[in-house]
């Protein structure tokens, strides 16, 4: 049968006369898909159905929400379990306490624990908590770095054209949305990533002003760039040496990395840590957690952080079984997941070198991208700026779906292994990705 997504046209027009670009996130609509987006009807392991009835190996996952895989069982059985003694209490419950010891158990910062609903949530309540704990107004964030939709967080968080980005000395601050408050980016120091001497001169610059540094431990909305050796050690160092506190956005990291996220896998410990997306397994939760201390400026009276969602108790559920699943057998699942990720990795490069193709795979375990580009390696936001052709990639994107793969249209995102993934999996989209370069002008 020839491909068809009729139904999913059909959906996006309907869509339009009720929603804004016919969805609820631009990240959904046309600025990535093109014409018309795919409309999803149901997910099995690894595979996505969409409504024309195409079956596609789901690489995207959710933006990286389901590390096990579509509907798996456990969570499945979980989510069932909880839901006939009731939806919502907005009140203390067992299961709480429960999660919260386990990843107390799990990441190595986290001596106290505060769920939230995302991870734009997270992020908002621990540079509040940063600022509250110090008595210090700014923040450093880095360029390319994305911690959610909150207006302080909203500056050269997405790719833009590098003759804008300003000399890497003095970084021109871009603001990332109209209707931000005025104000909103006063506060916010940008600064470029795994460069130690722009941190050092930023704490020189505004000494004593500082309340945090907030980064990402693998740079995950710009691609996929690891932080260079000893990176993330010397800003632990530095904000250390300088009274500043260290948060880090493990959002995409957490339970995908190691067990207790990128923070363990390379040996820092963070003051607040932020994890969400894969997490709740698909359930909006989220949760900060750090030092006792700084966590018990939450307190009544002192740091505001509300929320009749928090905890949710269904989420929770969820949370357990999913963390359940990852540290049983002494973690094999990060095993699993490392293993197919680094199979698709070399599969793919060396695709790219048979055909000639100039493109790179740059990974961390089980979170990998292409990109088109001419350079070996991109290392930050103003490589990936420069130099990565998005364009191509987006044609490349698209042109697999055809082919039954789905990755993400955006070059600037990436793809993720999973639980449910396979080696069956990983030569299927090997095969179609040989396919998609085919039909590709490059």
């Amino acid at each position: 049968m020839p491909y068809s997504t009729d139904k999913s046209r059909e959906l996006y027009q309907r869509a339009l006369a009720v929603m804004i670009e016919g969805g609820s996130s631009p990240s959904r609509g046309p600025a990535n898909y093109g014409e018309y987006p795919l409309f999803i009807e149901r997910g099995e392991g690894s595979s996505i159905i969409d409504v024309d009835g195409n079956r596609y190996i789901d690489w995207m996952m959710a933006y990286g929400a389901l590390p096990l895989g579509h509907a798996h069982p456990r969570i499945v059985e979980a989510v069932n379990e909880a839901v006939t003694a009731g939806t919502l209490f907005a009140a203390a419950t067992e299961i709480e306490v429960e999660v919260a010891e386990m990843l107390q158990q799990m990441v190595p910062s986290a001596e106290r624990v505060r769920f939230a609903n995302t991870g734009t949530e997270a992020a908002m309540a621990a540079i509040r908590l940063a600022r509250g704990y110090t008595g210090k107004p700014k923040f450093i964030k880095f360029e390319g770095h994305y911690h959610g939709w909150y207006d302080d967080f909203l500056a050269s968080a997405h790719p833009h054209y590098f003759v804008s980005l300003g000399h890497r000395n003095d970084p021109i601050k871009i603001p990332e949305s109209s209707g931000l408050n005025r104000y909103a980016l006063d506060d916010t120091i940008v600064v470029p990533w795994n460069d130690l001497r722009a941190i050092k001169r930023a704490i020189d610059t505004y000494r004593g002003q500082i309340a945090a540094v907030i980064t990402e431990g693998i740079m995950a909305n710009i691609g996929v760039i690891p932080p260079e050796s000893d990176y993330l050690q010397g800003l632990r160092s530095l904000t250390q040496d300088n009274n500043i506190l260290l948060i880090l956005d493990e959002t995409v990291t957490g339970c995908r990395i190691a067990p207790g996220g990128c923070q363990k896998y390379y040996g820092i410990k963070p003051d607040i840590s932020i994890f969400g997306k894969a997490l709740g397994a698909g359930f909006p939760v989220a949760a900060f957690v750090g030092r006792a201390d700084i966590m018990e400026a939450l307190a009544w009276g002192g740091v505001l952080h509300y929320g009749t969602q928090n905890a949710s108790r269904i989420g929770l559920y969820a949370v357990r079984a999913n963390l359940q699943e990852f540290l049983r057998d002494n973690g094999a699942a990060f095993s699993h997941i490392w293993d197919i990720g680094e199979k698709l990795c070399a599969g793919l490069k060396e695709i790219f070198e048979e055909k000639g193709v100039k493109a790179i795979v740059q990974s961390v375990g089980p979170m990998l991208q292409i990109m088109f580009t001419e350079k070996d390696a991109i290392r930050d936001y103003r490589d990936f700026c420069a130099c990565v052709d998005r364009r191509k990639y987006q044609q490349f994107a698209l042109a697999l779906f055809k082919y039954g793969v789905y990755m993400t249209p955006s070059a600037a995102l990436h793809s993720v292994a999973t639980l449910a993934h396979t080696h069956d999996d990983v030569a299927y989209t090997l095969n179609a990705v040989r396919q998609a370069l085919n039909d590709v002008e490059l």
